[in-house]
């Protein structure tokens, strides 16, 4: 059986000539938008459906996408609330200390003195960083950046991230 992964969430179509907007769940979105790639749609009550991406561009913050053999606003309607999912075996190969989402997501945050700060539920795409939603038992969720002064070693194997917080990054206000 074959695994997929989330890369984006149709969210509505744009304009009359079959584009959909995508709320983009993945952090290579021009590898897995660009023309020609297969992407696999996924939607409540349906069979998953292939689809080969026609064109890609970015309005505000969504992805726009166009399918082959889905040249207008009809043909693409059904496609809203669906998700599009890209095979677990069309992954590339990652640089050292490059990590894919899915790797990321649910691993255990340890701060230097080896106490668990939480887990890591999401993963944000604000900008120049990411940004790691880290769900706190007890109290509201983190907000740590994935950048080199914070997020020390990442060890996928045994489940957990090393992170120094630098002061007042974590209130502890609940």
């Amino acid at each position: 059986m074959t695994e997929y992964l989330n890369v984006g969430k149709i969210v509505n179509t744009h304009g009359i000539r079959g584009e959909v907007r995508v709320i983009s769940q993945t952090d290579f979105a021009q590898e897995r938008y660009q023309k020609g790639a297969t992407l696999v749609l996924f939607r409540e009550h349906k069979e998953p459906l292939a689809l080969t991406v026609a064109s890609h561009r970015k309005h505000k913050n969504f992805d726009l996408l166009t399918f082959e053999g889905y040249p207008n606003i009809n043909d693409v309607e059904a496609f809203r609330d669906g998700v599009l999912r890209v095979s677990k075996d069309n992954l590339g190969t990652l640089a050292e200390n490059e990590f894919y989402y899915h790797e990321i997501i649910g691993l255990t945050v340890e701060d230097a003195e080896g106490k668990a700060i939480g887990k890591v539920k999401e993963i944000l795409s604000p900008g120049a960083n990411d940004v790691w939603v880290v769900q706190r038992p007890g109290q509201k969720d983190a907000l740590i950046p994935y950048i080199e002064s914070v997020v020390k070693d990442i060890d996928v194997a045994g489940g957990k991230v090393l992170v120094e917080i630098p002061e007042g990054l974590l209130d502890d206000e609940n």
